[in-house]
């Protein structure tokens, strides 16, 4: 079977093709349920993105599956969690003062706090905390390889 026409189309703003499949080229179709996910036999269209882009993304994927972009982007999970935290738990997008100058002192402030809570949850080895322990983070395998 040939390929329906690709049409150049803007889907979200961006240029892209839309690939319209017929109904009966989708019918006849063994994997029709994996593809297209209805029952009712309507043709699958899709939208994809140009040829250069397209390779691009591919190859991304491709080297997302490795151990090595693995490891590099476990650093940036860590970045993330962290912005996250002080943003959840310690309310850094709401600044309390005007001025450029006083809300870095706070965001400075409110780092210098996170650091502190986290650190006050690593122990020593040989001494216990005072209420029952949470799983132990990232940051704290850190800590407790560098005292150990």
């Amino acid at each position: 079977m040939t390929s329906p026409p690709w049409k150049p189309t803007l889907g979200d703003g961006h240029p892209r093709l839309s690939v319209l499949f017929p109904r009966k080229a989708c019918r006849n179709c063994d994997n029709r349920l994996q593809c297209t996910g209805n029952v009712d036999g309507k043709g699958r269209h899709i939208f994809l993105l140009p040829e250069p882009q397209q390779k691009i993304q591919a190859k991304v994927r491709k080297e997302q599956k490795t151990d090595q972009w693995r490891r590099r982007y476990a650093i940036r999970a860590g970045c993330e969690a962290t912005v996250s935290e002080t943003v959840h738990a310690h309310g850094l997008r709401h600044c309390r003062y005007r001025g450029l100058a006083k809300a870095h002192v706070q965001h400075v402030l409110t780092a210098a706090g996170a650091n502190i809570i986290r650190l006050s949850e690593c122990f020593p080895s040989g001494t216990a905390p005072s209420h029952p322990p949470r799983p132990t983070s990232h940051f704290q395998r850190i800590c407790q390889r560098l005292t150990n």
